[in-house]
């Protein structure tokens, strides 16, 4: 007979109801991490999504973490009232060091080419109550809203709900005590994201990784270089070659389109 924890464990992740405890407040101060690199065309929109944060009260730092950038990403990101750090190069080294750099008890991690929609941080601050053994992403929409973007986006979003599959571009407000206690980010070129959770889960069951409904807006770059549904493959048999054991660091150059 399958336990309780084991019945919960395989529940699809909720979708997080931002009307509820309409009373909360925050639990702790919140911290955002954003990794970039050579992002300067882009941070500005990713860090301004977050004034509405910092004037409420509810992000306290924002941490940009640099992996080598040749343009003006770190002169724009201390503009915008960030603080920056290139201790570390790609994607896992660099949320690792914005977090351990990072100071707050809730942890929001963004990739430099993500905006998130306005009034996120409503059902943020809300969310933040959940306790200290919660993970939340936010619903995946691309910045170009052409029938094949949204397609793609509806999937991922409909995966995210029934496997806990989200990957980076939705981003990740996670708890530091759970943060910690799974082992953070580790320094890896490719899947970090997908470690991560998959750790969480792990840890504390799939019905804790919920979803928030603003949405979190990424970039369609990658997906008009290749075309939508080629990219979409090619990031499918990437995810296969990491399931099946291959290490991210020889995915990577394919992963790339090099």
């Amino acid at each position: 007979m399958r336990t309780k924890i084991e019945q919960r464990r395989k529940r699809p992740a909720p979708v997080f109801d931002e009307g509820a405890d309409k009373d909360a407040g925050q639990r702790g101060a919140l911290a955002a991490v954003v990794i970039a690199r050579d992002a300067g065309a882009r941070i500005g929109a990713c860090l301004d999504a977050l004034t509405e944060a910092r004037v409420a009260g509810l992000i306290g730092d924002v941490v940009v973490s640099d992996g080598g950038s040749s343009d003006d990403t770190i002169a724009i990101s201390k503009a915008k009232g960030a603080r920056t750090i290139s201790k570390a190069q790609g994607r896992g080294g660099q949320l690792a060091a914005g977090a351990a750099a990072a100071q707050g008890d809730w942890l929001l991690f963004l990739h430099a080419d993500t905006v998130l929609e306005p009034g996120w941080s409503v059902p943020a601050r809300r969310a933040m109550r959940a306790g200290e053994d919660a993970a939340f992403v936010f619903r995946l929409a691309f910045e170009r809203d052409t029938p094949a973007m949204k397609i793609i986006a509806a999937s991922a979003n409909l995966r995210t709900r029934l496997f806990a599959a989200p990957y980076g571009d939705q981003g990740l407000l996670i708890a530091r005590a759970a943060y910690e206690r799974i082992g953070g980010f580790k320094p890896m070129p490719l899947f970090e994201d997908v470690d991560l959770i998959d750790r969480f889960v792990r840890a504390f069951g799939r019905a804790r990784l919920r979803t928030l409904r603003p949405a979190a807006r990424t970039s369609a770059e990658r997906y008009e270089r290749d075309g939508p549904f080629r990219r979409v493959a090619r990031n499918a048999i990437c995810l296969a070659m990491y399931r099946a054991g291959r290490a991210p660091e020889r995915i990577a150059d394919f992963y790339a389109g090099r």
